[in-house]
């Protein structure tokens, strides 16, 4: 048997993903796997660290990371209409000084916001969760929301700035990456990424096909309840390109990668 640490974030579209792999819904093989949930920048930071076997990434680190991390072809969050959105309360104007809450230095959304704007400097990393309610309450001037935050943001009074992915999507005419899967690549780590691909492939087809299945663990993680929402986050962020990229979704990820001018972003 062998065990590898399996990092995912808690919003529905992972644990929608990984449910099956976990719960004896698909042949694992000789593979266990041990699941750590947490927020995806501290995923970013972890891989850094390079702390667990296989990880969720945003786009933007797993670019900063290829030398130690390679992409796995299945379990992305990848697609058009599902980028992250920028943000403002109706009572504050918004200017590239204002003070904005980033879900993480390391997220794609904030590579978008800084390709859209480079001048935007004046920047708060704020857990994902906790952004609306800062806008809301007026600790930002503006915040940068992903995940379930598309979905909800009209319920804290807020309107969109910019929806960064349409942007993009405008700019390039091609699919916005913004999280994937990846596998460590020391020795022995990278020989089992056939079969982790395998296994992982066959759990988001499992979830496709047995969509209420997955509904308890789902909920029991999730940071946004209510199920209509929830339905909404997965049908827009796990599609044919969380089975496999296919070449439209490797394209998509080399036109980020050549989109991003590093050193004007770092």
């Amino acid at each position: 048997m062998t065990e590898l640490s399996l990092a995912f974030s808690p919003c529905p579209n992972d644990t929608f993903v990984f449910h099956a792999l976990l719960h004896n819904r698909v042949d694992t093989y000789d593979y266990k796997f041990s699941p750590h949930i947490y927020d995806v920048e501290k995923l970013n930071q972890d891989a850094l660290k390079q702390v667990f076997h296989v990880s969720k990434l945003s786009f933007y680190a797993y670019l900063l990371l290829k030398e130690k991390y390679e992409l796995l072809d299945s379990g992305s969050a990848l697609g058009f209409g599902c980028g992250p959105l920028l943000v403002s309360s109706r009572e504050r104007s918004f200017t590239a000084q204002s003070k904005i809450a980033i879900p993480g230095r390391y997220t794609t959304a904030f590579l978008l916001l800084k390709l859209w704007n480079p001048e935007i400097t004046n920047f708060v990393i704020t857990r994902f969760d906790r952004i609306l309610p800062g806008v809301k309450s007026g600790e930002f001037d503006a915040g940068l929301i992903i995940h379930e935050g598309r979905f909800v943001y009209r319920d804290y009074d807020c309107y969109k700035i910019v929806d960064l992915g349409e942007w993009r999507e405008k700019e390039t005419n091609s699919p916005i990456p913004l999280g994937c899967i990846a596998i460590r690549k020391d020795p022995n780590t990278i020989i089992h990424k056939e079969p982790v691909e395998r296994i992982i492939k066959s759990s988001v087809a499992f979830a496709m096909k047995n969509r209420h299945d997955s509904r308890h663990f789902v909920l029991h993680h999730a940071q946004e309840l209510d199920e209509t929402v929830i339905d909404n986050h997965i049908k827009v962020y796990v599609n044919d390109f969380t089975l496999s990229l296919g070449q439209v979704g490797v394209n998509a990820i080399q036109k980020l990668d050549e989109m991003a001018g590093w050193k004007k972003v770092l």
